[in-house]
């Protein structure tokens, strides 16, 4: 399955959950709590769900959140139930060390989508090099600085405006004037999104 590439306040509605962590997208599921092509019955309640639905639906979620296919996305998790220590910490973590989701993590951009497209378009470097994959893995210690020319670019300052306040994560150093991030530790399970469950997640691919 492709990339959700549809409206993404139409998508927040039928998750029930702003994916994308913008303001607009919170406005929108108040205004519209209802999911999408769905009438809101005065006293009626939904059925009851089947633990696989809510799987699965926890999986969509966390997998529209971050932008990532499904092959992409069962990559991920196979990756972290193989690999030694607390599995869903494992999911997560490599999830927030993707150089797309640090740089929305730090503020230099204003969604994981835009985030994802600054770094396929090449404008930063990481440790002096330049790195186009979005889902480059990130360590610790390592730089993350937007190209000279990248710099000049009209784009930055009005992101930054429009971010004012916001405080990037607790693992990153963030430099706004210079537009760079370094990571000064490893995140934490604290550091995570909490919006799904990521255990769901991993009996979903453990089945």
């Amino acid at each position: 399955m492709a990339r959700y590439t549809g409206p993404k306040g139409r998508l927040c509605r039928r998750e029930g959950l702003n994916l994308f962590g913008r303001p607009k997208y919170a406005k929108i599921l108040e205004r519209k709590p209802s999911k999408p092509g769905q009438q809101q019955k005065a006293g009626g309640g939904s059925s009851k769900r089947s633990e696989y639905a809510v799987q699965l639906r926890e999986k969509q979620r966390l997998r529209f959140m971050f932008g990532l296919s499904e092959k992409q996305f069962k990559g991920v998790c196979d990756r972290a139930i193989s690999s030694k220590g607390l599995t869903t910490d494992n999911l997560m973590r490599e999830l927030e060390l993707r150089l797309d989701n640090v740089l929305y993590r730090s503020g230099l951009a204003l969604t994981r989508m835009q985030a994802r497209q600054l770094a396929s378009h090449g404008h930063f470097l990481v440790n002096g090099r330049r790195v186009d994959v979005p889902s480059y893995q990130v360590r610790v210690g390592d730089k993350i600085e937007a190209r000279p020319k990248s710099k000049k670019s009209p784009v930055f300052p009005a992101i930054l405006e429009e971010n004012k306040g916001v405080s990037p994560a607790r693992w990153l150093k963030v430099d706004t004037k210079g537009l760079s991030v370094e990571v000064s530790d490893v995140p934490a399970s604290g550091d995570f999104e909490q919006l799904v469950d990521c255990q769901k997640i991993i009996e979903y691919y453990s089945r």
